[in-house]
């Protein structure tokens, strides 16, 4: 059987991503969950990722490392620019939540929006996809909106509120090739947004699973 380890900074994610994973792994997984939600709170509230929190993070997939996963997945895309600093330090691939989606953004079109409900999520998102366009040799633009009050709900276990919001966020974008979901949070929400922007709508966890899947096939990362 195989053995995935994870690092989540919220609760819904943590509720629903090993489900997912194996749904479209297709197969019983051992899983892993290690939930630190600091490393969410703590720059949301200060609009930093500090290096307290760099060196937690490390801490957090190096005691990951210690349960022999063949891979360790990290679910929230704050995270992701410390991910790519960590991964030569770690003895088994580390997938990022935002990997796969942003690898697929900038293949669909040049004009991106990003949409989030916790700021700290935009410049990570921001950057990756520009690291993404450069590896393609393409060129982007990107725009960006976050709606705290959503994430606010969410934190609070009121995802009822904070889906309305980010629909409703979705409703007043116009104009763009394709839109992000920045955070693992609002995938659930893809078809819902997909059909109201009428433009391609991404979202991390299902094409993180993908990627997922091919890895423990033997496919390159």
């Amino acid at each position: 059987m195989k053995r995935i380890a994870m690092v989540h900074t919220v609760r819904p994610v943590l509720a629903s991503f090993p489900e997912l994973l194996e749904k479209v792994v297709g197969e019983k997984l051992k899983i892993h969950n290690l939930l630190d939600d600091f490393l969410a709170n703590d720059p949301a509230e200060t609009g930093v990722f500090s290096l307290e929190n760099r060196n937690r993070l490390f801490n957090d997939i190096k005691a990951c490392e210690l349960t022999k996963p063949d891979l360790i997945v990290v679910t929230c895309s704050t995270l992701t620019p410390t991910v790519q600093l960590i991964r030569p330090f770690v003895g088994v691939p580390v997938v990022a939540i935002d990997d796969a989606m942003t690898e697929q953004a900038v293949r669909i079109g040049s004009k991106i929006k990003v949409v989030a409900t916790a700021m700290s999520t935009i410049q990570p998102t921001i950057n990756k996809l520009q690291q993404e366009a450069d590896k393609a040799g393409v060129s982007i633009t990107v725009d960006a909106q976050d709606h705290e009050k959503a994430y606010t709900a969410m934190r609070a276990g009121d995802m009822q509120t904070h889906d309305r919001l980010v629909l409703e966020m979705i409703e007043g974008v116009h104009g763009y090739d394709c839109i992000v979901l920045a955070q693992a949070s609002m995938g659930h929400l893809q078809q819902q947004a997909q059909k109201i922007a009428g433009v391609p709508v991404l979202a991390s966890p299902i094409l993180c699973c993908e990627k997922v899947k091919r890895m423990l096939g033997g496919e390159a990362q």
